[in-house]
């Protein structure tokens, strides 16, 4: 399967889009609210809006990743394999980034650990699905049997 650079950047740039807007969309469905950017700014001591453009690479990044290590490896259509990935970047959002952002393994540190890891597990199923779909490409089926001549 070629990958495509390009495609790769426009996936995991709209991938944050829909995912940043259901996060921000998160306290009126009962979720606490959860600004990464602003999260991201004051980690690294910079302006909100960097804080933003931060999480845009990121999500560019994770993006690339999953384009040139993990989109093949997985079953299913570009949008559960991107839902799949999904996983990874939430997995690592809870036992490395929480814990540097304050939050806690798991987010125990904060006062509704549970309502923080479901709202986070939802926006990186999300992200990847997204990333997947717009990606899109079908895995490659390669057959071992031989052509039949005729």
């Amino acid at each position: 399967m070629q990958k495509k650079f390009g495609k790769a950047v426009i996936a995991g740039l709209v991938g944050t889009l829909v995912m940043t807007m259901v996060m921000l969309m998160g306290p009126m469905m009962g979720m606490p609210p959860m600004p990464v950017g602003k999260m991201l700014a004051e980690f690294i001591g910079m302006p909100e809006a960097l804080g933003w453009i931060a999480h845009f690479m990121i999500g560019v990044v994770l993006a690339l990743g999953y384009v040139y290590i993990f989109s093949s490896k997985l079953p299913g259509s570009g949008l559960v394999r991107g839902a799949l990935y999904g996983l990874l970047p939430w997995m690592v959002s809870q036992i490395m980034v929480n814990p540097m952002m304050g939050a806690g393994v798991f987010a125990l540190s904060t006062s509704a650990p549970l309502l923080m890891v479901m709202g986070s597990l939802m926006g990186h199923v999300i992200y990847g699905a997204v990333v997947g779909g717009v990606y899109g490409t079908k895995p490659v089926l390669r057959s071992t049997a031989p052509v039949a001549q005729q």
